[in-house]
């Protein structure tokens, strides 16, 4: 079992720090502490008797064993902190791979167990923190002093530092805006600063939680869910996705369930405006996108006239995740040129303008199609019964489930298939463009389907 490592950050301003050896690893070493202020004593060469007398901190990437054992024995005795490179257990300490924005440093560290990892994580996370959190961790820093030095309470500190965390100042020192992020930090410390400062009014964000799966959810989604103090979320959103939620978020289940009672969405709205006039930061989580078949367009009118800023975060919505998981391409060059979308909850009362939107176009979308009967019978009169179709259930979840049949079928094999909702219909010459790469047959399917079909 590996050491238990405690991360620290050291000063090591004019502290004498020993690197050994004469290899590329030593080198990179001996800059790293360079960097940091260190008075810095390369040897380019394996250890000596003496080599760390006097030494703080020491580095051996000499590759050579046996050297490295004398080092690691006088470090001892001269209670040297000594890394001995690639020989995790004769050191006192492992460097970490480092993410460097200015003054705000990230330090991933494996304890040893995969330097490989550790670098891999460290790239990953300098794509998610660009340049512009340097100038910011320096605007943080700033503010933090003056409230500081005026006094101001503790409480009233973490509002400033929060609101300004979740403002637009990082989007505007990206975009080089450096002295209108400066301007938007000084008005919100001005506002710490009053003596009886007013709650700020909050702000409710529409976000798409994306057809299922998490890693769908965009990058902007994911920063706000972690910033969020209340997420009022659909039923559909899974676990999942909630957990990228804070530690402190609270969750409020406002989904609507078909045939069950659910929160009305004046009650909804109501609650959203009460939050956001509360000061908190509220997002409105929706399964897909918010402004796709999701109410998003009416609750952000309410919002608005309640005078509660609100924005977008758009998502992937399931019209297109679902086909896309299923290998079903919605348009195909020689096949389909054309698609539409529409809600199976709605078509369930006008199954004409079903029928007639299906004969316009190559491939049709039906999302959440409530009564598969009934819709595959009618779209099955206006293309005929042997249109190929398929239902997409829990599209891009581990329980992904994909029934392909004739339209006139359909219905029977999702019965036959026990397909779960959330499903996702597509009707279309699409939908067999891909399925016979490695896979079953079309005679093999349209076999299975009319077996299907006879059972009943």
């Amino acid at each position: 079992m590996n050491a238990a490592y405690y991360p620290v950050v050291l000063d090591l301003h004019e502290r004498r720090c020993v690197v050994l050896g004469d290899t590329a690893l030593a080198d990179e070493k001996s800059g790293g502490l360079r960097t940091a202020g260190a008075t810095v004593v390369h040897l380019h060469r394996s250890f000596q008797p003496g080599d760390l007398t006097g030494a703080y901190l020491a580095i051996d990437a000499s590759d050579d064993p046996e050297a490295q054992r004398a080092a690691r024995a006088e470090a001892d005795r001269e209670r040297v902190l000594l890394n001995v490179a690639d020989v995790t257990h004769q050191c006192d300490w492992i460097a970490p791979a480092l993410v460097k924005r200015g003054p705000l440093q990230i330090a991933v560290s494996t304890s040893g167990e995969s330097p490989f990892l550790a670098r891999a994580l460290r790239e990953r996370i300098e794509m998610l923190l660009g340049e512009e959190w340097g100038p910011f961790t320096q605007l943080m820093g700033s503010m933090r002093r003056r409230l500081r030095r005026a006094g101001v309470s503790g409480d009233s500190q973490l509002r400033a530092y929060r609101r300004l965390l979740r403002s637009r100042a990082t989007s505007m020192l990206r975009d080089g805006s450096d002295a209108d992020a400066a301007a938007l930090a000084l008005a919100i410390e001005q506002g710490a600063r009053t003596v009886e400062p007013a709650v700020p009014m909050g702000e409710v964000v529409l976000a798409g939680a994306g057809p299922g799966d998490p890693d769908l959810l965009t990058m902007g989604a994911r920063a706000i869910l972690a910033d969020a103090d209340v997420v009022f979320h659909d039923a559909l959103v899974g676990p999942g996705v909630l957990r990228l939620c804070g530690p402190r978020t609270r969750l409020v289940d406002a989904g609507k369930r078909s045939g069950r009672r659910s929160k009305r969405q004046e009650d909804i709205n109501a609650a959203m405006i009460a939050a956001a006039r509360s000061g908190d930061l509220v997002v409105r989580l929706k399964g897909g996108d918010p402004f796709l078949f999701g109410r998003g367009g009416e609750e952000m009118e309410a919002l608005r006239r309640a005078g509660v800023p609100v924005r977008v975060i758009p998502g992937v919505s399931a019209a297109l995740a679902a086909p896309a998981a299923a290998g079903i391409p919605v348009t195909h060059r020689g096949v389909a040129a054309s698609v539409a979308f529409v809600t199976g909850h709605r078509v369930g009362g006008d199954l004409n303008s079903l029928e007639a939107l299906a004969q316009s176009v190559d491939t049709l979308v039906i999302l959440m199609p409530a009564d598969l009967e009934a819709i595959a019978g009618r779209l099955s009169a206006v293309l005929g019964p042997d249109r190929p179709s398929a239902i997409i259930s829990q599209a891009t979840t581990a329980d992904q489930l994909v029934v392909r049949a004739p339209i006139g079928s359909i219905a029977a094999a999702a019965r036959a298939a026990r397909v779960a909702p959330p499903s996702t219909l597509v009707v279309g010459d699409v939908v067999n463009v891909l399925s016979d790469i490695g896979g079953v047959s079309a005679a093999d399917r349209q076999m299975f389907a009319e077996a299907v079909a006879a059972r009943g």
